[in-house]
């Protein structure tokens, strides 16, 4: 019940909102918007207690006046399984909120109006959130299969770049169906404008999931995948090549053979609290 009250505490409603609840009351929709919006509520709040269950830092529940997000002070270094369980927890609750519904109508205790309203918003928070698209679900998603197989950044990269070209089909497909609908075009507006943001900020994205990996506490066990690289090696290349859910001795060469090892946190201290932002990876065999 504790839990549950700081959760509440988080709730933010953007001022924006109030106008639409306001718009929505004069044109006798307010029913409608109150449904839509009590099913992103229990949306976002599946995210939010999953990430509670986890100890994750929730900073706060937002409802926005075209969805919802809740927010995590979180930069990549939790265990994928554990990410993915938190952002599945969001579309699962579309399940048996179907489930209870169809129960309540074949009761009666739902007119077949609400019911009709009930199931295909739903379905479309569900499908929409599943879309292969930064910042949805499906995107996260997609963030961490690429994170399975590639480096951190370049994951991420590529994650915004199969968004743009999703995000693309989603509005020719949406310029057929129903071009006229604003709201469904001011959500593309708003997608398009986190992905170019997220675009321009992906080098501080790679170096924050840097640096919680180097001031971290986290002590989870992760898969040792060691990385061969060479003396002339910058030591900020070598760190472009660290990888989700994988801990990184660094295997030292010159000219085929090896010559040292390093640990991954010589590599992060060097970095950040040496300062040594040109260093190469060679010259720390002298110095650890």
């Amino acid at each position: 019940m504790t839990n549950f009250l700081s959760l509440m505490k988080k709730i933010y409603i953007h001022p924006l909102l109030w106008v639409v609840m306001a718009i929505a009351v004069a044109t006798a929709h307010f029913i409608e918007l109150s449904l839509l919006l009590f099913l992103i509520f229990i949306h976002e709040m599946g995210h939010a207690v999953a990430a509670s269950f986890f100890s994750w830092r929730l900073k706060k529940i937002s409802l926005l006046p075209f969805g919802g997000v809740a927010e995590m002070d979180e930069h990549g270094n939790r265990p994928l399984k554990e990410e993915a369980i938190v952002t599945l927890a969001g579309p699962v609750q579309h399940v048996w909120l179907i489930v209870v519904g169809s129960g309540l109508y074949q009761l009666n205790l739902m007119s077949e109006y609400i019911y009709s309203l009930f199931i295909q918003y739903n379905l479309m928070i569900f499908i929409f959130n599943m879309l292969p698209i930064w910042p949805l679900d499906g995107g996260k998603i997609l963030f961490l299969w690429l994170s399975l197989r590639e480096s951190f950044p370049k994951a991420f990269q590529r994650t915004l770049s199969l968004s743009i070209f999703a995000v693309s089909i989603f509005a020719f497909c949406i310029l057929l169906i129903e071009p006229m609908n604003l709201n469904v075009w001011i959500v593309i507006a708003f997608i398009l404008f986190t992905l170019y943001y997220e675009w321009k900020q992906s080098r501080y994205v790679f170096l924050r999931f840097l640096m919680e990996r180097y001031y971290g506490n986290s002590n989870e066990l992760r898969t040792l995948k060691p990385l061969v690289v060479e003396e002339d090696d910058l030591v900020i290349h070598v760190l472009e090549q660290f990888q989700r859910g994988c801990k990184h001795p660094i295997i030292i060469e010159k000219d085929g053979k090896e010559t040292g090892i390093l640990d991954e946190n010589e590599l992060l201290h060097a970095y950040f609290a040496e300062k040594q932002l040109t260093a190469k990876v060679g010259d720390l065999l002298y110095l650890y």
